[in-house]
């Protein structure tokens, strides 16, 4: 090497001073090497061709570049044991002469715990670069897909504890196998009981065939701040036979209206002559239907699926106070017998034992008892109807299947089938379009056909103005109280009376029923429990030291609230109070009672709600600035309104405030609602008006309806 022969020559350090550099070829740095790292190069002696005469050395010191120490190595990763090592050094030469396929084969050949002590040794000569890319091919192969891999059995009992719709919707993302699990009807039922949607409650409902008819509407303009679209798009149609999935979105849809907000279908003002006229004093909805009673002895009739003013019935001749609706369809209870046959005696029949009436606008009037008798005529009106009507009531028409009830099938009367709708709604008896049963300050009941808007029946014996009403589930009878202190039990279909309930000493403020068991409350500070089939007075509830004004039974217990600011709950068996209730400051005037809530709301501006059994208060809303006026709630929602002119929403669970479901108003008389509609009778600048306010969903065109958090 060249530093070898350099440091192999004598050096004179004196011949080197004062001789010029001659000229040198051009050296590498690899010509030269450093003899050590921090000292300089030694002069050294340039051996050249014969064309020099002389040696000669350079002066000039030459610096050799030296790279900075770089730090150590990171560990690599060791071999667990020895014999790894060893195997890796002995298969490593091999590799290079063996073909790749070769050593593939020679792997599979391996037994278990060589191909691991293998792979381990393979593992210890990769990078991290590699060690890496080997990381995210094995990670996939380690994954398994357990909702596949189990049984379908085991696999849809997994998604039965899924309770809410967001959860499954990820699912139906994750994989085409997942989507198919998730699209399971059983599935989504659960969901939808966990939220408490029932398809024949929440889902969309077929249209009336008559809704669209507008015959006598009269339109008022909308105000501006109800202003709704001109053109609303057709509602999304969910045939019966579709899945649950999609009532479950229909209804989950409906649910987030309510809470952010629906739109406003039609807002009636409704021509009266003075303020006081104008009242609306009772209300009734169902599905297809919202009947509006007036003090101006006016009935309207809306449709809940266009808003519009379908029909206005006319007849009564002083303002109305009760109404009940009784829906299209339904079946004839089978616990009671069905209608004896028509007494036809003294009149022409045309053969098929039905008589001959002529079409006509004539009312039937049952005037055959005096006002006040205890005579009952058995006969009824039935028989002079004229085909038309018959029709409307389905006197001709054979029944369809019958429904089995709680009572038939348990041999009790606190089904939930069987409490009366707070609505005002009653289940039919199967005659094909609806019915409404009014009373008011006339003393006479009515019942109506909705379809032609014509008079049915024109029901009298209350000697003074019928102040309350109620119709039973699935059976043509009617039961009406009054303030001369009787109620009376009417055979709707066939329009006669069939009881007179007597017992109060003063008006009859309010009634309620549970299959066929009535209770009613009165001025004279009692609540009397009766059986609408014998007449006879079950029980007597006395404890009230004042007027009562609401009741609520649900055929095991019964609630009432009057003057006395209290709420007193009763055992309907025994007749025993179970509770007196406090909270209230002021006149209770609403009650509102199911299975495991009972809400009151007082003049005071206050809702109380109390748990049962134990009837512990879980809510306390002071919900307006004046008197609470209508009160209503479900599953999801409260809804009330009051005298200060606003309709609010709370949540029934917590009892928090949502939103106001309306702009405030002058004072808001009647609030009723059902899942997909809400109606709100109000005064608003200085006339009375009616709104009617829709949830349902609405898809756009080229948009899904999402399943949203709310």
């Amino acid at each position: 090497m060249f530093v070898s022969s350099c440091l192999s020559h004598d050096f004179q350090p004196d011949s080197v001073i004062g001789t010029t550099a001659p000229q040198l070829p051009t050296m590498s740095s690899s010509s030269f090497a450093p003899t050590s790292l921090g000292g300089l190069l030694p002069p050294y002696k340039s051996e050249t061709s014969s064309d020099y005469s002389s040696q000669t050395e350079s002066s000039t010191v030459l610096m050799p570049v030296i790279r900075p120490p770089t730090p150590a190595p990171s560990p690599r990763p060791t071999s667990p044991t020895a014999s790894v090592i060893s195997l890796a050094s002995s298969i490593a030469p091999q590799l290079a002469l063996v073909p790749f396929q070769a050593v593939l084969n020679q792997f599979l050949s391996f037994g278990p715990m060589t191909r691991q002590e293998y792979l381990a040794a393979l593992l210890a000569q990769c990078s991290s670069r590699e060690l890496f890319f080997i990381s995210t091919r094995i990670a996939p192969l380690l994954k398994r897909d357990i909702l596949t891999d189990l049984p379908i059995e085991l696999s849809l009992h997994i998604l039965s504890f899924v309770d809410h719709p967001r959860t499954l919707a990820r699912i139906a993302c994750v994989s085409r196998k997942w989507h198919a699990l998730a699209q399971d009807e059983q599935a989504w039922r659960g969901v939808a009981r966990a939220y408490h949607f029932d398809p024949t409650l929440h889902g969309p409902c077929e249209p009336d065939a008559d809704d669209n008819d507008t015959t006598g509407a009269v339109h008022s303009p909308i105000p501006h701040v109800l202003a709704s679209p001109r053109h609303v798009r057709p509602l999304r149609t969910i045939q019966p036979g579709q899945s649950a999935q999609a009532l479950f979105k229909y209804a989950w849809s409906t649910l987030v209206n309510w809470k952010r907000g629906g739109r406003c279908l039609r807002a009636h003002r409704i021509p009266v002559l003075d303020p006081d006229s104008g009242v609306v004093t009772s209300v009734a909805l169902d599905a297809d239907w919202l009947v509006a009673g007036l003090a101006n002895h006016r009935i309207h009739v809306f449709s809940t699926h266009t808003g519009s003013l379908v029909r206005t019935l006319v007849g009564h001749e002083l303002g109305v106070w009760a109404v009940d609706l009784i829906s299209r369809g339904g079946a004839l209870d089978p616990a009671h017998p069905r209608p004896p046959p028509y007494d036809v005696s003294g009149t022409t029949t045309n053969g098929s034992g039905v008589p001959q009436v002529m079409e006509g606008p004539a009312l039937l009037l049952h005037n055959r008892a005096p006002a006040g008798a205890q005579v009952l005529d058995p006969q009824g009106l039935d028989h002079l109807l004229p085909p038309s009507k018959r029709a409307a009531l389905a006197l001709d028409a054979q029944y369809p299947p019958t429904v089995r009830t709680s009572k038939q099938e348990n041999g009790h009367d606190h089904d939930e089938s069987a409490r009366s709708d707070v609505a005002c709604a009653t289940r039919g008896w199967g005659q094909p379009g609806a019915l409404v049963v009014s009373g008011g300050c006339d003393k006479d009941v009515r019942v109506w056909d909705v379809r032609t808007g014509l008079t049915l029946y024109v029901l009298r014996g209350h000697t003074s103005t019928v102040r309350c009403l109620k119709v039973i589930h699935n059976r043509p009878i009617a039961v009406s109280g009054s303030r001369d202190g009787t109620l009376r039990v009417w055979d709707v279909q066939r329009g006669r009376m069939l009881y007179i309930l007597t017992g109060h000493a003063g008006s009859v403020r309010s009634l309620d029923v549970c299959g066929s068991r009535v209770v009613s409350g009165s001025y004279d500070g009692t609540c009397r429990l009766w059986d609408v089939d014998t007449g006879e007075c079950l029980q007597v509830f006395r404890g009230h030291f004042n007027q009562i004004y609401a009741v609520a039974f649900d055929g095991k217990i019964v609630a009432s609230g009057g003057l006395d600011t209290t709420v007193r709950v009763w055992d309907a068996h025994t007749g025993h109070c179970t509770a007196m209730l406090h909270g209230h400051t002021a006149l209770v005037c609403s009650l509102q009672l199911t299975s495991h809530t009972l809400v009151t709301g007082g003049a005071d501006g206050r809702v109380l709600a109390f748990a049962l059994p134990d009837l512990r208060v879980h809510t306390r809303i002071a919900a307006h600035d004046s008197s609470v006026t209508s009160l209503q709630f479900d599953e999801q929602f409260l809804v009330t309104g009051g005298n200060d002119g606003r309709v609010r929403l709370f949540d029934v669970g917590s009892g928090a405030y949502i939103r106001d479901v309306t702009a405030p108003s002058e004072t808001v008389w009647k609030v009723v609602f059902r899942r997909e509609v809400c109606a709100i009778m109000c005064r608003r600048a200085g006339k009375t008006t009616v709104e009617i306010w829709s949830f349902r969903p609405l898809e756009e065109r080229g948009q899904r309806l999402r399943i949203a958090g709310s």
